[in-house]
């Protein structure tokens, strides 16, 4: 008899349900995609023309930056914290009530945004109080966990200190929006970064990344001490230097957070042949101490002359370096262990990795390029080349059951 091999499972949106993580990362891979197009074609649009893009009622760079930090990565974010937090309290996992109305706030948050970019005048509004309705769901969600675990989990208190850091500035870009001063919307923009995204980052390369090491590398100690996180977080002092414009004294926190970062990746980094899917969270967290070296040259040059170098590289050093890389090692990660797949890198994922390097780089040397727009449009469409066949990948996995038969 000939062996017939088993046709392919039937996708389905249904399965999305079956677990947060599934829920979310393809809300996430979603997101990921029409965000960045919008602002590829806008920055192509800005340098060659040939089109136009519709008018809107704030700056086209401030909606890009709000939307990544706000919609896109926290997508990923809830995905994988909502599937976590229960285990490191030793709770129960969440009921599909708890975590489809985040899915649907920020899917249907980030959509909203993006038609009102394309002209539906409404379209902003109603995806900001979407987008809030998501977060507030997942922050009551995780904040009921906190409050049902018996002991005292450190790293999940920190990611939520984080988080409603976050809530508090998409809270304060709704209100630039409704009418209050730009300045509203320029300190959201910063705590997205430095107060949202980095802490929780961070927090999560603290817990995991040793964890993930100890059960593969022999003889490997893991390294995690918290007063290391707590020094982090007081450092996290730039966010208000950045909010008062006080960028001559940046250093003053930068310099140490270049040491610590740096410290951190040399104690967390395997000194034997690890996998490809640790390596690559060990190379996108030694984009940490590269971000904090170029914020410390900015920030010094600047005390000493008054010029303000490499514009907004040290920014992108940290979201396209760090947060970009770290994005395609942790979702890899998750989505194949969750998925009943091997723990390996596959090569769609390998080709995002590696491009991203190039991609971060690329816009690292846009601020210092003569034509800045050209440089910025390549690296947006470079993001765009390298994440489109992983989120395809990715996503097939999420709208399929487990390889391996069982639930979730």
């Amino acid at each position: 008899m000939e062996n017939h091999a088993p046709p392919p499972p039937r996708l389905s949106p249904a399965w999305l349900g079956h677990a947060p993580h599934r829920l979310m990362f393809f809300v996430g891979a979603g997101n990921v995609l029409l965000a960045m197009a919008w602002w590829a074609l806008w920055l192509a649009a800005a340098r060659w023309g040939g089109w136009t893009m519709p008018e809107m009622a704030i700056p086209a760079g401030w909606l890009h930056a709000f939307v990544m930090q706000y919609l896109v990565l926290p997508s990923f974010i809830f995905g994988f914290l909502l599937t976590v937090f229960p285990r490191w309290m030793g709770l129960r996992e969440l009921e599909r009530w708890r975590y489809v109305p985040v899915g649907l706030g920020l899917m249907g948050g980030q959509l909203a945004i993006l038609l009102g970019a394309a002209g539906w005048h409404a379209g902003l509004t109603v995806g900001l109080w979407m987008a809030l309705a998501g977060w507030t769901s997942a922050l009551f969600t995780l904040g009921r966990l906190l409050a049902d675990e018996k002991g005292r989990t450190w790293h999940a208190r920190s990611c939520f200190a984080g988080l409603v850091l976050g809530w508090l500035g998409l809270a304060m870009f709704i209100a630039f929006v409704l009418g209050a001063s730009p300045a509203w919307a320029f300190a959201s923009i910063k705590i997205g970064g430095m107060g949202l995204l980095l802490p929780v980052y961070v927090t999560v390369a603290h817990r995991m990344f040793p964890f993930f090491a100890s059960n593969i590398v022999p003889g490997y100690q893991p390294w995690r001490p918290l007063p290391w996180l707590g020094a982090v977080w007081v450092l996290l002092v730039h966010l208000g230097l950045e909010l008062v414009h006080g960028y001559a004294w940046l250093w003053l926190v930068d310099a140490p957070l270049l040491l610590l970062t740096g410290w951190a990746v040399w104690r967390w980094w395997p000194r034997r042949r690890m996998p490809g899917l640790l390596a690559v969270l060990f190379v996108g967290t030694a984009w940490l101490p590269v971000t904090f070296a170029l914020y410390v040259v900015q920030s010094v040059t600047y005390l000493a002359s008054g010029d303000f170098i490499l514009g907004r590289a040290p920014m992108h050093a940290l979201f396209i370096g760090f947060f970009g890389s770290l994005l395609v090692a942790m979702v890899t990660r998750v989505t194949q262990g969750h998925s009943g797949r091997p723990l390996v890198m596959p090569k769609v994922a390998w080709f995002a990795f590696g491009l991203l390097q190039v991609v971060a780089v690329m816009r690292i040397v846009a601020d210092i390029a003569p034509d800045a727009l050209a440089w910025q449009a390549a690296a947006a469409f470079g993001w765009l080349l390298a994440l489109a066949p992983w989120v395809t990948r990715i996503g097939r996995i999420y709208l399929a059951p487990r390889a391996d038969g069982r639930p979730g």
